[in-house]
């Protein structure tokens, strides 16, 4: 490997790191971070504040790690250069070094099979049972825990199934536990606080995995490749609590599908806890076997809604406290009202704001700072809702090509799309009669009366059109924010 300078290695591990998270938090995080020095081995890298240090320390420590190893080698450190701020806050040129916190000493018998960040290195992450009882890493945030999950109208059944699961695991009729909403609702949140619970309650006589199921995909194909299949199933079937991520991924994975089938009826049928998250609710997952979603349905179904005012309030509040900061309460009572789609949200405005006072050294955020920060992230409430748009989304939640609602064909599942968008095209833009009609592949003002009529009625008697059309709503309104 060619020899690098503290630019270049710095530079290579943006690359990797960029691949890793959202665009926002790299903007955010990264770009304003400068190399100092590369000096045997350790990368010295400045950053703004001794804030900035501990929130990368705490929210990116295992991707620092391992991308340093990665670029590096195994023997690669980083050291954080933190500007010292005079108390006039002028910046002073004199600054202070901290080494990355070390990593702790693993333990005997004790994997991390399944680490988002494990550059160079393919571990077997597979034991037989039988031989000995292998203690597994269940790869949960310790972040993610009740306490810190803000209760309201939206997710008040799932929180409290959630809790319920997690006092008597496998042993309630809320198994398997399926929980869907749309992205950034809290669905991680709540799953990832089952396990937590789980294990501070049980400890080590359950075993608890969470696993997305991309890595629980990736994982199959890898045991596949290397003739070790079997030893795939039976490591999964010995787990006694198994929390499946974005199980929507699984669509049009046939040969994943069925493993995950055997494995579920295994786990089920000896006891074990299933526990799914997916961003809709199990029949309206495309390409899923029928006899999977006929499974999903053994146990309880719930669903997280978009937070209502008094829960993002106190969503923000809980934020700004466990981040150290005292918000003024016309800021939170600002972002609340701005930002309505997902709690996701509600914690990018929050970051933006800690990162920005932390670069420009600001002890109190104002009103004023609050609106001009998060101006770019504030969506116009008076956006116009095009028939385009509404054609599209109804299309993607049915998995189907926008096109085909706009062709001349009679099958069923293209026709109740196209009802929809045009039930939904009267209801959200000003367009006549006439021009909704047009843009459905030239039908005219008849066929849309008799769209709207035929949805009304539907909703009037179908408690799974209504459950459809709220959702669809919900996520159009949010375009409108």
């Amino acid at each position: 490997m060619e020899t690098l300078n503290a630019e270049a290695a710095w530079e290579e591990c943006l690359e990797i790191i960029q691949d890793n998270i959202s665009y926002q938090k790299f903007k955010s995080w990264f770009e304003p971070i400068k190399p100092v020095k590369l000096d045997e081995g350790t990368l010295t890298i400045q950053v703004p504040s001794q804030f900035w240090y501990e929130w990368l320390e705490e929210h990116y420590y295992k991707m620092l790690r391992s991308t340093i190893a990665k670029v590096l080698g195994s023997e690669g450190k980083l050291e954080y250069s933190i500007l010292v701020e005079k108390s006039d806050n002028v910046e002073d040129n004199r600054s202070v070094r901290l080494p990355q916190r070390p990593m702790p000493p693993s333990k005997p018998q004790e994997m991390n099979a399944y680490s988002d960040y494990n550059p160079g290195r393919i571990e077997n992450p597979f034991i037989i049972p039988g031989i000995r009882k292998t203690k597994i890493d269940s790869n949960l945030n310790n972040n993610y825990v009740f306490e810190r999950f803000i209760e309201g109208d939206c997710n008040r059944l799932a929180r409290s199934a959630a809790m319920a699961i997690a006092e008597n695991p496998g042993k309630n009729s809320f198994n398997p536990f399926f929980i869907y909403g749309t992205t950034g609702l809290g669905k991680t949140h709540l799953v990832q606080s089952i396990g937590n619970k789980i294990k501070q309650d049980f400890g080590d006589e359950l075993s608890v995995l969470y696993v997305s199921s991309e890595t629980f995909t990736n994982e199959f194909v890898q045991a596949i490749r290397n003739n070790r299949a079997s030893e795939f199933s039976m490591f999964y079937r010995n787990i006694d609590v198994l929390v499946v991520d974005d199980i929507q991924f699984f669509s049009g994975k046939e040969k994943t599908q069925e493993e995950f089938f055997h494995i579920f009826n295994s786990l089920h049928q000896d006891g074990k806890q299933i526990i799914l998250s997916s961003d809709r609710a199990p029949k309206d997952i495309p390409d899923i076997e029928e006899r999977m979603i006929s499974r999903f349905g053994w146990g309880l179904s719930a669903d997280l809604q978009i937070p209502e005012y008094e829960t993002r309030y106190a969503i923000l509040e809980r934020k700004a406290n466990d981040n150290g900061i005292d918000l003024d309460p016309e800021i939170i009572e600002f972002i609340a009202h701005n930002f309505k789609s997902n709690i996701r949200d509600l914690e990018g405005a929050i970051i933006k704001l800690l990162a920005t006072a932390s670069l420009k050294h600001v002890d109190e955020i104002d009103l004023l700072m609050a609106k001009n920060v998060l101006k770019d992230m504030v969506r116009n409430s008076n956006a116009q809702i095009s028939i385009e748009f509404i054609q599209n989304y109804v299309c993607e939640y049915f998995g189907i090509e926008p096109n085909k609602v706009r062709e001349k064909t009679r099958k069923q599942e293209i026709v109740e799309a196209r009802q929809i968008a045009m039930y939904l095209s009267k209801k959200f833009t000003k367009s006549s009669l006439k021009t909704i009609g047009l843009h459905f592949g030239g039908r005219d003002h008849s066929t849309v009366i008799h769209a709207i009529s035929t949805i009304d009625e539907r909703l009037s008697t179908s408690p799974k059109y209504k459950r459809i059309l709220n959702e669809l709503e919900q996520k159009i309104e949010v375009a409108t924010l």
